[in-house]
């Protein structure tokens, strides 16, 4: 027998199951709601943090907190082929848009500097967030028995 001791196999069989989840925790869920017509988005406790909504009258998208303020909105400039991201005030926060060559969204500050890309794994069957060095620093993963989008972080 490899471990003699059932106490010592039992902890280090706890050991393991510990670090893995420290590796990889579930950071934030998000979850469409038919009844209010709006993504919700949730914290890893299961508390709602915030939603977003389509505004159809000025074509856009807008984000909430979970108390109904305005945080931010993001619309579609069909000119310059991306989506930019205004703050509440109306400042520009930066824009995403499609690298076709590369086949990934890329994500950019108000000044043009890559904040980050995001990429389709197609063998993981996953988003996966690279930051503007190659790292992964996340991955969304879709949830088919819950119905939602759960975000890892790593």
């Amino acid at each position: 027998m490899l471990f003699p001791n059932k106490y010592l196999t039992l902890s280090l069989f706890l050991l393991f199951v510990l670090c893995s989840q420290s590796i990889s925790a579930q950071q934030l869920t998000q979850k469409y709601n038919d009844l209010l017509d709006r993504v919700e988005f949730y914290n890893a406790n299961g508390m709602m943090i915030g939603y977003a909504k389509k505004n159809t009258l000025l074509d856009r998208m807008e984000y909430y907190d979970k108390y109904g303020k305005l945080i931010k909105t993001e619309k579609y400039n069909e000119l310059l082929n991306r989506t930019e991201t205004n703050d509440n005030y109306g400042r520009s926060q930066g824009y995403e848009m499609n690298n076709e060559l590369l086949d990934r969204k890329e994500r950019y500050d108000n000044h043009g500097k890559q904040k980050y890309t995001k990429k389709w794994n197609e063998l993981l069957e996953r988003y996966e967030l690279y930051d503007n060095y190659g790292r992964m620093i996340g991955y969304y993963k879709w949830n088919g028995l819950l119905e939602r989008w759960e975000y890892y972080e790593r």
